[in-house]
């Protein structure tokens, strides 16, 4: 029999080749299949975090929607300023004599109701002054009281429309036996809705 042909030199370097260009696509392909696995599971992991997170209400994306506070005025019908004319008055201070000059401006709902209150204004001021004239330097310079003085005139100055509204007074903390009294007591019927709805200060100089 004749023997089989000895490989060549030329077909040594080709087979080799061969080999080299299938490990290097299969390197590829394992790369590329592993990162495609990796990506995967990373996309799978990120909603379910979310959702967990979710549950326990610890996620950072909230759906729900912020809470828009609503405005005081109605932008469509804004309030009515009325300026009333400086009060100069002589204060209920015993040990020195102290004046006080005020500027006051009465905010009302609507105009309607500005140029009704102003027919009134003769007694507003009397009101208003009155309220004044009883009142120590003393209590009127502190925020407290100059908010407590803004309430007063308020009260004041509807009281010649039909509104008999009292001052709230700051009453002394009852003792425990007392308390069991007042719950018995009927509640307070509610205000009505004043014309004027708030007291500004324009101008707050006491001497």
């Amino acid at each position: 029999m004749a023997a089989a042909p000895a490989a060549t030199a030329d077909d040594a370097p080709a087979k080799g080749g061969k080999k080299k260009l299938i490990i290097i696509i299969a390197a590829v392909l394992v790369l590329v299949l592993g990162g495609g696995g990796a990506a995967m599971l990373l996309l799978k992991k990120k909603p379910a975090d979310g959702e967990e997170d979710a549950a326990d209400g610890h996620g950072k994306a909230e759906t729900s929607e912020p809470v828009k506070s609503k405005p005081k005025h109605d932008p469509k019908h804004p309030p009515t300023f009325v300026p009333l004319d400086p009060f100069t008055v002589n204060l209920a201070d015993k040990e020195s004599e102290r004046y006080a000059q005020i500027g006051i401006t009465l905010e009302i709902d609507d105009a309607k109701t500005a140029d009704e209150l102003k027919l009134y204004m003769p007694a507003i001021r009397n009101n208003i002054l009155m309220v004044l004239a009883h009142k120590t330097a003393a209590e009127i310079l502190t925020r407290e009281g100059k908010e407590k003085l803004s309430k007063a005139i308020l009260y004041a100055a509807v009281r010649p429309l039909g509104y008999e509204v009292d001052e709230e007074e700051d009453e002394p903390e009852a003792p425990a036996a007392d308390a069991a009294k007042k719950k018995k007591k009927k509640k307070k019927a509610a205000r009505p809705a004043l014309p004027v709805s708030a007291v500004h200060f324009s101008n707050f100089i006491i001497q």
